[in-house]
This record gives C-alpha cells, sequence and structure tokens, in this order.
C-alpha cells in the first residue's frame, strides 16, 4: 500500500539528482484501473456495485418463478404461498427507519454492505433448507432473514454510488443500479423453471428435494454479490488511504417527530405509492399460474410474459428519468402512469386479447410512475425531514405489500383470477383518487408539484439570487456594526495587562476610565 501511495501521490525528492540512480528510484505511475481518480477503475467500482444488488434481486422473486412447483411440492394453498412475500416484507416495516442510521453510526458502509450481504445469503439458505426439510415453517423464517438484508442493502449500494460519483454521473449511476436490478428479476424468472426441470431429470422425481436444491443454486447469485460486496470494500478500503477520502455515509437523519409535520400532498403521496405498488408486486408473484390458467400459455411462455415488466423496467427507467427532469409536471406524468395500470388490469380481468400488450403498457407505466412518483417527495418536504420522509414511505409500502399479499392469497383461494383481477384494479382506483386529489391540493396551495422543468429552474435560480443578496446584507451589516463600535482605548488594554499579571482592580474601574475618555474625546 505505501508504494502505491507512492506512486499515486508522486515521490516528493523524485525531480532531484538527474542520472539513472534518480529514474530507478522513481515511484512507477498506477495502471488506469488500480487508480482510483482514473475513469477504468471507477467504472469496476460501477459493476461491482451494480453486481451487489444481483443476488437480492434475482432471489426475491424465486417463489414467483416456481409458484406451481412451490404449491404442489409442499402442499401449501395460495395465500400460504403469498406469505412467503408477506414475511420478506414485515422486517422492513420497522428496517427502513434504521437501515441508514446503521450504516452510519454502528457498522460503517463497507462492514455494513458485508453484514446485509450475509443475511441474504443466510435467508436464501434457510429458505431452500426449508423446501429440502419439507418444512415451511423454516422457508417462512428464511425470507424473514433474507428481507432483514434485502433492503438494507439496497440503501447501502445507494451509499456507495453517492461515495464514488458525484454530481450528473449519480443520476446515470442509479438509473445503471436500477436497470441491473430488474435484469436479475428477469433472469430469475425465465431460469428458475429450467433449473428445476433439470434437477427433476437428475434426480428423477419432483418433490421437495427438488425445489430445495433449485432454490440452493439460485442462492449461488447471493454469494457472488457478496463476493462483490468484499471486493468492494477492500477497493473502497484502498481508495480512502490513497486519496484521504472518507468513508461514505447516507446522509439520513430519522426524526419520528417530523411525522406530525408532513403535509396534505405528503400523505397522498404515500398513498398512490402503497395503492399501485399493490397491484403490482403481488399481482407478478402470482401472475405466472394466472396466464397458464387463464390463456393456456406453457410454463415458459407465462414466465417470459410474467417477466415483462422488468424487462421494460431495465432500459426505460433511465430514459423515462432524463424525460422527467427535462419536461417536468410530475403529477401529470403520475396520472397517465396510474391510468395506464388500471387499462392494463382491466384489459387482463375482463378481455381475451393478447396479454402480451397489457403486460407491455403495465411495464411502460411502472416504470414511468418510478421516475416521476419518488422525486415528488424531496418537492413537499424540507431538507432536514427527507430521511424520515423516505423511511416512512418505504415502510408502509411494506407494510401494504405484506397485508395485500396475503388478501390477494385469500381471494384467489376462495373467489379465483376474475375477483382477484378486481380487486387489484380497486386498489389502482384508490390510487387514482388519490392523484387527482393531490393535483387539486398542490393546484390550491400553489405547490410545486406539477410546474414545468423551465419554470421550476427558472424560480431556483431566483431563489438562489436573493439568498446570495440577503447574505450580501448580512455581511454588510456585521461590517457597518463593526465600524460603529468603540475601538479598544489605552486604558483597557492597560487593564487588560495588569489582570494578567494579578494586579487588584475595582469593579468599576475599567468602565470608569473609559467613559472619562470617551466623553473627552466628544468633546
Amino acid at each position: 500500500m505505501a508504494e502505491e501511495e507512492r506512486a499515486l501521490l508522486g515521490s516528493p525528492g523524485g525531480d532531484d539528482g538527474g542520472g539513472g540512480a534518480g529514474a530507478a528510484g522513481a515511484p512507477r505511475a498506477l495502471p488506469a484501473v488500480c487508480d482510483p481518480r482514473r475513469l477504468p477503475h471507477r467504472l469496476l467500482v460501477l459493476a461491482l456495485m451494480c453486481f451487489l444488488g444481483f443476488g437480492s434481486y434475482f432471489c426475491y422473486d424465486n417463489p414467483a418463478a416456481l409458484q406451481t412447483q412451490v404449491q404442489r411440492d409442499m402442499k401449501v394453498n395460495t395465500a400460504q404461498f403469498m406469505a412467503l412475500y408477506a414475511w420478506y416484507s414485515w422486517p422492513n416495516v420497522v428496517l427502513c427507519f434504521f437501515g441508514g442510521f446503521l450504516i452510519d453510526r454502528v457498522f460503517g458502509i463497507r462492514f455494513g454492505t458485508i453484514i446485509f450481504s450475509i443475511f441474504v445469503c443466510v435467508g436464501q439458505i434457510i429458505f431452500a433448507l426449508g423446501a429440502l426439510l419439507n418444512t415451511f415453517w423454516l422457508m417462512d423464517m428464511g425470507r424473514f432473514i433474507f428481507g432483514i438484508g434485502g433492503e438494507s442493502l439496497a440503501v447501502a449500494q445507494n451509499t456507495y454510488a453517492v461515495s464514488w460519483f458525484k454530481g450528473k454521473e449519480l443520476n446515470l449511476v442509479f438509473g445503471l443500479q436500477l436497470s441491473m436490478a430488474r435484469i436479475g428479476s428477469t433472469v430469475n424468472m425465465n431460469i428458475m423453471g429450467w433449473i428445476y426441470s433439470r434437477v427433476q431429470d437428475l434426480l428423477g422425481y419432483t418433490g421437495p428435494s427438488t425445489l430445495g436444491l433449485t432454490l440452493m443454486i439460485g442462492g449461488i447469485t447471493c454469494l457472488f454479490s457478496l463476493t462483490c460486496a468484499l471486493i468492494l470494500a477492500y477497493l473502497d478500503k484502498r481508495a480512502e488511504k490513497l486519496l484521504c477520502k472518507e468513508q461514505g455515509k447516507t446522509g439520513e437523519v430519522i426524526k419520528l417527530t417530523d411525522v406530525k409535520d408532513f403535509s396534505l400532498s405528503l400523505w397522498l403521496i404515500f398513498v398512490i405509492c402503497v395503492c399501485y405498488y399493490a397491484a403490482v408486486f403481488p399481482f407478478i408473484g402470482l401472475g405466472k399460474v394466472f396466464f397458464i390458467e387463464k390463456f393456456n400459455f406453457s410454463s415458459q411462455e407465462a414466465s417470459a410474459i410474467n417477466s415483462i415488466v422488468y424487462i421494460i423496467s431495465a432500459p426505460m427507467s433511465p430514459v423515462f428519468g432524463l424525460l422527467v427532469d427535462k419536461l417536468g409536471k410530475n403529477i401529470i406524468w403520475v396520472l397517465c402512469a396510474v391510468i395506464t395500470t388500471l387499462a392494463s388490469h382491466i384489459m387482463l380481468a375482463f378481455t381475451f386479447w393478447n396479454p402480451w400488450i397489457a403486460m407491455c403498457l403495465l411495464g411502460v407505466a411502472y416504470s414511468l410512475l418510478a421516475c416521476a412518483l419518488w422525486p415528488m417527495v424531496a418537492f413537499v418536504v424540507p431538507e432536514h425531514q427527507l430521511g424520515t420522509a423516505y423511511g416512512f414511505m418505504q415502510s408502509i409500502q411494506n407494510l401494504g405489500l405484506a397485508i395485500i399479499a396475503i388478501a390477494a392469497g385469500m381471494i384467489l383461494d376462495t373467489r379465483g383470477y376474475l375477483f382477484l383481477e378486481v380487486f387489484f384494479s380497486a386498489c389502482v382506483c384508490l390510487s387514482l383518487i388519490a392523484v387527482v386529489m393531490l393535483y387539486f391540493v398542490n393546484h390550491l396551495t400553489g405547490g410545486d408539484l406539477n410546474w414545468s422543468a423551465k419554470k421550476r429552474e427558472k424560480l431556483q435560480k431566483v431563489a438562489a439570487t436573493e439568498a446570495e443578496e440577503q447574505e450580501r446584507l448580512r455581511r454588510q451589516n456585521e461590517d457597518d456594526l463593526a465600524k460603529l463600535r468603540p475601538k479598544a482605548d489605552d486604558f483597557s488594554l492597560r487593564n487588560k495587562y495588569l489582570s494578567k499579571l494579578g494586579a487588584q482592580l475595582l469593579d468599576n474601574y475599567s468602565s470608569y476610565l473609559s467613559t472619562m475618555v470617551h466623553r473627552s474625546v466628544l468633546k
């Protein structure tokens, strides 16, 4: 490491002495891929950041990719199957508030990332062991442990991004991370069924053992992400020493007392978030069997169409993010996304049209809403309350997903897919009502949620100019006050000197003499 520091920072005496000895003793420059300041090294770090969450997102939807196999091999109904998603969400109802605190104050970004990656790996292994041992409650426990690490690992991933990339690069980095997450979900949807078939051919039968081995193979992706966490921790520690930079922090400040100050607009954003995502993620969790039963798709075709939402989201999220940044009008974009999602569910519920149309529309709407909804929180909340607002939003989102997942399973067991789609459509309708209310509340209160990007930028410049003017006037007032203060006179200086020597002075001696001198000057 010392040699690397000399290579990076240069030798202070490298220019002295010209001869061969000086040239031989000069440190060699680091290769570009090893220099934390160079683009190749930062691209390596970016790749590790993206793959950091690949295993988590891959294994999150393992149940959806293997719904038929899980229900058949473990002999559980749909409500019990959907509880696997609920158990993932339960710990994150609380951990969303404390993930950033644990990273900033307890573990640090490097150690915290490794710990959360270990939780993901251990949770997936216990989940697979539950299947191997034909013990469904153990599978639930595995999903609970998996959930402890999953969401907090995403926080750590974002913290690393902020630490290594700044300014305009950051939006692109976040987009690439989201795209890699969606690729992980897509690969899972399309490959886990095939892995199950190969394991079945190897063992010669279906059952809990086949399911458990399949899930264990899927867990290899979690080990891969853990390896990325270890390498990333080493590179970040190395860069900290070479560049003398601080370890990354989330910057989140969580104060639960801030909840009482949340505006009506923010609460409506929360309602939109919960009701919308409740109609997307649980539907994807149950979608594979839905397409098999209603549209007579094969298992492979059903997996492909069920993953199209994530496939579309991977490239479109950065594109829509740029579009919303350039045009503004966030509420209008959210309204378009919600209406499109409602149309998709209605088509899936009441028609036999090719479901690729509805699912492609759902994928576009899902990508658009994420880019337009989440940034709105920053427009209605002061900066010091952002950590609390986003933590609360993620918390109630996980609470809603946990409850809706169980409710969706119960509805499917008792009423069937038509009632389930009506239920999802009702959730989207509630989200639509909340969007319309948000539009009018924002309009009546003079909010900036639906401003164009040009208007927002113009007003931000005006606000920045006013802030600079106020700062200039404040400094000018301080200078004027400083000029009006009476200067220290000879008596005051003499008294300070005597006080340092330990001389005893009368309490009113200094003020009396100073007053006399001041009066004589005025005369």
